[in-house]
C-alpha cells in the first residue's frame, strides 16, 4: 500500500493538480502584488458533506507551483453583525492606494467588506454592516471587483442574475442604485470575475450548472452589454461546480478554478470538498481566449527556480498529500500529521554548485523518526538523512542537521518521512540548506 501511495503522490505532484493538498480549498481569488501571487480561497472543512465554510484562507507563490500556507486571514467572526455559523462563500481581494479590500459574501446575509494595511491581514470591518444586502432574495453571492482606467471601481456579483454597483473611491461604499443586468451573458450561472486587458472588458464565470465549466463574455464597456465568446474550460463530467480567477503574472496569463480531484483520491462519494487548480491560458490577437482542456490534461510550468538557501517555511510545498497544517498560539503555521511513508515535495529547487548541510526545526513528544532527502522522485537518490529525536513535547522545537552530498543543479526535492510510529512522527516549522 505504501508503494502505491508513493506512486500516486508522485503522479499527482507532477500534474500539479490541485495546488493545495493540506486543506480543501475552493473559489480561488488570485491577486498579484509586489511580484507575488496572493491566492485567497474559501475553505471546505474536512468533514463537510454539503457546504461547510467558516473562514477564508491565503496562500502565496512566486513560481506558480510551490505555495506557502498563511492560514485563515478572516472568518465569519470578522463581522460582528453576522450571526450565521456557516456561509463564508466566494470572496475577492483588491489593493488600492496601499490598502487591501476583501469583499466577502455571507450566504443569506449579503456582501460584507473588510480592510487591511497588509495582504496578510488582519482584516477589519470598517462599516459594521453589509455593503450590499438585497433582502428579498438570496442572490448576493460571489462578488468581483476591479478598478477601471479612469479610477471608477465596479463590484459585480450574483446567482442566477448579475448585479453591479459603482463603488466610491473609499471602496467601502457605493453611489447610485444596484443595477441588474437586463441580459445575462449566455451560459452564466455564478462566480463572475471581471477585469480589463488591452482595452477589452472581460467577465469570466461558472457556466450553467451542471456540470459547470468556465465561460467568458466580453464587452466594450464595464457596464455591458456582455457577449459570451465561448469557454475557457468546457464543462465535463469530471467536475460539478467551478469558480474562475484570472491574472497576468511575469509575462504569462493564468486561470484558476476548482474541482473535486483531491477528494477523489479517497472517495467518489460526493461531498462538497473542493480543491483549487490552475492552468496557463492564452489570448488570441483579437482578445478572445483559447479554450483549455480539463486541468488534469494541462501542465503547469514552474516560472523560476526555488531558492533553498534561506529559511523556508515547512508549509511551503508543491505537493503534500496526507499532511496538515496547524497554527502556533502566537501566529505562524507549522506542518503536522506527518505519518510514516508520506512525502513533502518542493519543485525545481536550485542547489547551484552544491549544498553542504540541511537543517530542520522539528518538534515531537514521540520517538521521532527520519527525514530522507531525495531528488526528483520519492524513490530518487538520497542526498542526506536527518534524524529527528524527541524534544519533550509537540510544541518544543529543536534544530536537527545533516550533511548533504550530491545535491547540485536544479531538482525536485522530496522530504520523505520514516519512523517506527505509523502516525504523527513530528511537527515541522522550517528548514534550510547551506
Amino acid at each position: 500500500m505504501l508503494s502505491g501511495l508513493l506512486a500516486l503522490t508522485a503522479t499527482c505532484a507532477m500534474a500539479q493538480d490541485p495546488l493545495i493538498q493540506t486543506k480543501y480549498t475552493a473559489d480561488p481569488a488570485p491577486m498579484v502584488y509586489n511580484d507575488t501571487i496572493y491566492l485567497y480561497t474559501t475553505h471546505d472543512e474536512d468533514d463537510a458533506g454539503n457546504f461547510k465554510m467558516l473562514d477564508w484562507l491565503l496562500y502565496t507563490s512566486t513560481d506558480m507551483v510551490n505555495w506557502t500556507d498563511h492560514g485563515a486571514v478572516a472568518s465569519l467572526k470578522s463581522f460582528d453583525w453576522v450571526e450565521r455559523d456557516n456561509g463564508a462563500w466566494a470572496l475577492q481581494v483588491l489593493e488600492r492606494n496601499g490598502k487591501f479590500y476583501m469583499y466577502c459574501p455571507i450566504h443569506g446575509n449579503g456582501i460584507g467588506v473588510l480592510v487591511s494595511d497588509s495582504p496578510y491581514g488582519p482584516f477589519k470591518d470598517p462599516i459594521g454592516k453589509p455593503l450590499v444586502w438585497q433582502r428579498e432574495h438570496w442572490e448576493d453571492i460571489d462578488p468581483t471587483v476591479f478598478v477601471d482606467d479612469d479610477g471608477q471601481a465596479y463590484m459585480y456579483w450574483g446567482n442566477p442574475n448579475v448585479y453591479y454597483v459603482k463603488l466610491n473611491d473609499d471602496m467601502i461604499s457605493y453611489s447610485g442604485e444596484v443595477v441588474k443586468l437586463a441580459k445575462n451573458p449566455e451560459h452564466y450561472q455564478e462566480g463572475p470575475w471581471t477585469y480589463k486587458r488591452n482595452g477589452h472588458y472581460y467577465m469570466a464565470f461558472a457556466s450553467t450548472c451542471c456540470p459547470e465549466g468556465i465561460g467568458y463574455a466580453m464587452s466594450d464597456s464595464p457596464t455591458g452589454p456582455w457577449t459570451t465568446r465561448g469557454y475557457i474550460m468546457r464543462p465535463t463530467a469530471k467536475t460539478r461546480g467551478n469558480h474562475p480567477g484570472i491574472i497576468d503574472y511575469k509575462g504569462k496569463s493564468y486561470v484558476f478554478g476548482l474541482n473535486y480531484d483531491l477528494m477523489h483520491i479517497d472517495t467518489y462519494k460526493h461531498h462538497e470538498r473542493r480543491s483549487v487548480s490552475a492552468a496557463e491560458m492564452h489570448y488570441n490577437a483579437d482578445g478572445t481566449i483559447q479554450e483549455l482542456p480539463y486541468f488534469k490534461e494541462t501542465t503547469l510550468k514552474q516560472i523560476e527556480p526555488f531558492n533553498p538557501y534561506r529559511r523556508v517555511e515547512a508549509e511551503t510545498m508543491a505537493w503534500g498529500y496526507g499532511l496538515k497544517t496547524g497554527v502556533f498560539d502566537k501566529g505562524g503555521i507549522y506542518v503536522t500529521h506527518v505519518d510514516n511513508g508520506e512525502t513533502l515535495l518542493v519543485r525545481g529547487v536550485d542547489f547551484g554548485q552544491g549544498a553542504k548541510t540541511f537543517t530542520v526545526s522539528a518538534a515531537t513528544a514521540k520517538q521521532g523518526g527520519l527525514i530522507l532527502l531525495r531528488l526528483d522522485s520519492p524513490t530518487g537518490p538520497v542526498v542526506g538523512t536527518v534524524k529527528v529525536t524527541p524534544t519533550g513535547s509537540a510544541d518544543t522545537y529543536r534544530l536537527s542537521s545533516c550533511d548533504i552530498s550530491g545535491a547540485t543543479g536544479v531538482h525536485d526535492l522530496y522530504l520523505c518521512f520514516m519512523g517506527e510510529a505509523v502516525q504523527d512522527l513530528f511537527n515541522l516549522d522550517y528548514w534550510m540548506f547551506k
